[in-house]
């Protein structure tokens, strides 16, 4: 953990999953999380555990879609602890409606606003200071199918296909001002969101084992960096192909989303009980 210079790492989805291992596994003393999310009982159990390794920090319970209220807390932080680390890594998911119908409104608009919006409200909350300083580092959290989107889940993979663009862009601007960009897509990973997924998940890995490997990609500034490496490759060489030919290459990737239940409306939530 020496080759880590960061101190202040704001980490947006902090209440678990990946979110959670990321923290853990960028806990040391020295360092001071701003860990962000919608539960605050959850993220003060992921503050505790970072404490016990000998970081510190606060959890903000925040909805990344209010970009105004977003802002003003990154401002005042950066205020307080000016931020060396930005990790972008709050996500939703969810897939096609019952017997492949299309996906509902409400699901859509959710992926867009979170996935996507929400992003791009978490850096430009912070990046107009870590661009005056002329140093930093920011980090996207995509997924595999932002690379080749996936037929059960067309709005997460545009969404994640978005986030790469964005990611590049954001490179190419801020290369100059010292801000490095590194885009993370990660494959099946064991999560909340990954058992919702009902359908094949190959080569899926723990949130630990995930978090290791990009938080080593993370210290080296990776431009790019999708994992596993295996499944990486085979949607890098697929996309040479043919689209016709490509599409088959998905047909060992259908899947069922399972509804979110953070989002359930109330009397569908209670149906579910």
């Amino acid at each position: 953990m020496a080759a880590l210079k960061c101190k202040v790492i704001v980490l947006t989805g902090a209440s678990g999953g990946i979110g959670q291992a990321l923290a853990s596994e960028f806990a040391q003393p020295g360092t001071y999380f701003a860990l962000l999310a919608r539960d605050k009982e959850r993220l003060e159990t992921v503050l505790n555990e970072v404490r016990s390794l000998g970081a510190d920090g606060e959890a903000i319970a925040i909805d990344i879609r209010d970009r105004v209220q977003l802002h003003a807390y990154l401002s005042e932080l950066d205020t307080r602890r000016p931020i060396d680390l930005v990790i972008a890594n709050a996500g939703v998911t969810a897939g096609l409606g019952p017997q492949k119908s299309r996906e509902s409104d409400e699901d859509c608009d959710r992926q867009i606003d979170v996935n996507y919006r929400g992003v791009v409200n978490t850096i430009t909350g912070a990046v107009d200071a870590m661009q005056s300083r002329r140093r930093g580092q920011i980090v996207l959290i995509s997924s595999l199918a932002g690379m080749r989107a996936l037929p059960d889940m067309p709005s997460y993979s545009a969404t994640k296909a978005a986030i790469i663009a964005y990611g590049h862009s954001l490179r190419g601007w801020l290369k100059p001002f010292g801000v490095s960009v590194s885009i993370i897509c990660p494959g099946f990973v064991t999560s909340p969101m990954s058992a919702r997924h009902k359908g094949s998940k190959p080569l899926e890995m723990s949130a630990e084992k995930a978090a290791k490997m990009m938080r080593r990609a993370i210290e080296r500034r990776r431009a790019f960096y999708a994992f596993p490496f295996i499944l990486a490759l085979g949607i890098r060489l697929q996309n040479l192909l043919p689209p016709k030919l490509g599409d088959l290459f998905l047909g060992g990737f259908e899947a069922e989303i399972e509804d979110d239940p953070r989002y359930l409306a109330p009397e569908k939530n209670t149906k579910k009980l």
